[in-house]
């Protein structure tokens, strides 16, 4: 990798100082610091799977309570858990969950070609944590989303190396924990890896159908969680959702017709991440582009979608910044993060329930500029001997990339 280059690009690709990473490890260390003093349990949805096995435990269903939205072999992954004191868990989990987030950066990075000392390396998680709310709620919750921020850049590394069956091992455990990244099943079937899409079906599929044999109630996430999930049907659950599918709604307009406009909106996002793949140029930003564009469309018209679902993508699109063909060179790519800023006070949506209406717009703004992005055409190739071409192969990076 060249760090050889003037602009921000050849910056971020250098190597950070020890001062960035003395302000990381204290951002980070903050965060988790601070939900572990204010969270008892460690975070309100990873106690609810907690609860669940503890339920499992005492022989009880985990379906019993309506809001464990998991899969069976959730039940079994949180049943260490279960057994841990919560003085142990209120400070175990806050960790593990900004782990999961360090982790998912560090193979989004490395998926990239990004050293992972560079100063993008720790601006990237510098950035997010203090400056991008859904990060500080997801550590605040510590929801299993964590799991799907993990699994999703790490398969698309295993994919990028040709390591597609191991990809799909990945994603199916992650789905077999969370059913979250059930939509990169189309990715296989873009790229034609049958044996691997097999692979990311087989393993969440035997995972649950043994785990959901130990239950009392087997059949208990198809019996009542998998309605929950397509109707949505909880009145407090839905004030926090950003599809639009259930902004829409509150904003006076009829659920049928919400649903056909976020239907429409997701079945074009699929046919960017088709093109996108189709334009098959070298690289890395292939696979991110396309998967990110496969996940926003899911989102689109997923029940429930919440604002910490974005960061599986974020960090996949943000590593491809040195990039000079990437969606983060579009100044539309960061105006759909400002209503995300901490800092930032709407009007009229100051209440914690009305904060969906910002995350609507930050998720609608990032699926329209990628989906853009991916139905443009390639930029067609210099003329060779052009005194003009050479003038700017002087001014500015070569290439696709920009180290």
């Amino acid at each position: 990798m060249s760090e050889g280059k003037s602009d921000i690009s050849g910056w971020l690709v250098r190597r950070a100082s020890w001062h960035l990473w003395v302000v990381l490890v204290a951002v980070l260390g903050a965060g988790a610091a601070r939900v572990a003093r204010a969270r008892p349990d460690g975070g309100m949805d990873n106690a609810i799977v907690v609860r669940a096995a503890r339920t499992w435990l005492a022989g009880g269903s985990p379906y019993d309570d309506p809001h464990f939205l998991y899969l069976p072999g959730a039940v079994l992954a949180a049943a260490p858990q279960a057994l841990l004191p919560l003085t142990a868990l209120r400070v175990l989990v806050p960790v593990a969950v900004t782990g999961c987030l360090v982790a998912g950066w560090a193979c989004a990075l490395r998926h990239h070609g990004v050293g992972l000392r560079s100063r993008l390396a720790v601006l990237g998680l510098v950035g997010p944590a203090v400056g991008f709310a859904p990060f500080a709620h997801l550590v605040l919750l510590a929801n299993w989303t964590a799991t799907a921020v993990v699994a999703l850049p790490l398969a698309l590394l295993l994919a990028g190396r040709g390591r597609w069956l191991a990809a799909g091992v990945v994603l199916g455990a992650a789905v077999a924990l969370k059913p979250l990244l059930a939509p990169m099943a189309l990715l296989f079937v873009l790229a034609r890896r049958w044996r691997a899409l097999g692979v990311m079906i087989a393993v969440p599929a035997l995972a649950s159908t043994a785990a959901a044999l130990l239950l009392p109630d087997p059949a208990g996430f198809f019996t009542r969680t998998l309605p929950f999930l397509l109707h949505g049907d909880d009145g407090f659950v839905r004030l926090y959702e950003a599809s639009p599918a259930a902004v829409l709604p509150r904003l006076g307009m009829p659920g049928a017709l919400a649903e056909g406009i976020a239907l429409l909106v997701a079945a074009g996002g699929i046919l960017a991440a088709h093109r996108r793949w189709r334009r098959a140029d070298p690289g890395p930003l292939r696979l991110a582009e396309t998967a990110a564009a496969l996940m926003l469309s899911a989102l689109l018209v997923s029940r429930p979608s919440y604002d910490h679902y974005l960061l599986v993508v974020l960090p996949l699109l943000l590593a491809g910044l040195p990039y000079m063909s990437s969606v983060t060179r579009s100044p539309w790519f960061w105006l759909a993060l400002v209503p995300q800023l901490p800092a930032l006070t709407w009007p009229y949506l100051e209440p914690a329930q009305r904060r969906a209406f910002k995350d609507a717009l930050t998720l609608c703004t990032l699926a329209v500029t990628l989906g853009l992005h991916c139905c443009r055409m390639p930029r067609k190739p210099r003329i060779p001997g052009s005194f003009v071409a050479q003038r700017r192969e002087q001014r500015a990076p070569t290439g696709d990339a920009a180290f």
